[in-house]
């Protein structure tokens, strides 16, 4: 994995593969680095959707979507992949409809989005991390306090408390 620059097909993919999904979902948006224009992004297309109960998923329509489970279940998210020919990959987070508003990774997504300096800062800890660490474990921890500090600060905006959501 590498940092790829910003590309304007990121979000068209996004849209194209949101549009397939919404049958299944109560909400589902696209999220991650590839949501937020002009940061750089592993190629990877981060979609979250929302259902009432995780139990509810149709497993055998986002296998028909060649969406596949991914890992085994943690406590409120099921994680799916689906690999692209195009050398694409597709990451689908489901979540609960309870959990949407104060999910994480919108909220940064959201604040990225709407505060142009703190994108600039966020993609130049994401590039030095990649320049000296290489896709994996320490960047991955490496990007968790900044991330941590700017939903926090989403969090904030919306009058919403700080919670602890990013491992370090």
């Amino acid at each position: 994995m590498t940092l790829a620059e910003p590309d304007p097909r990121w979000a068209a993919l996004a849209h194209t593969a949101i549009v397939a999904l919404e049958p299944y979902f109560d909400e589902v948006e696209h999220i991650g680095a590839t949501a937020v224009p002009g940061l750089p992004a592993s190629a990877a297309i981060d979609l979250m959707a929302a259902v009432e109960d995780l139990d509810e998923v149709d497993d055998g329509a986002l296998r028909r979507l060649a969406y596949r489970l991914a890992v085994p279940p943690v406590d409120d998210m099921l994680l799916y992949r689906r690999e692209n020919y195009d050398s694409l990959g597709y990451c689908l987070y489901v979540v609960t409809t309870a959990s949407w508003p104060e999910r994480p990774e919108r909220l940064l997504r959201d604040y990225l989005t709407t505060h142009p300096a703190q994108r600039e800062r966020y993609a130049a800890r994401k590039t030095e991390l990649m320049d000296r660490f290489g896709p994996g474990e320490a960047y991955t921890r490496g990007k968790a306090a900044l991330m941590q500090e700017m939903s926090d600060a989403e969090r904030a905006g919306r009058g919403l408390p700080p919670i602890p959501v990013w491992e370090e």
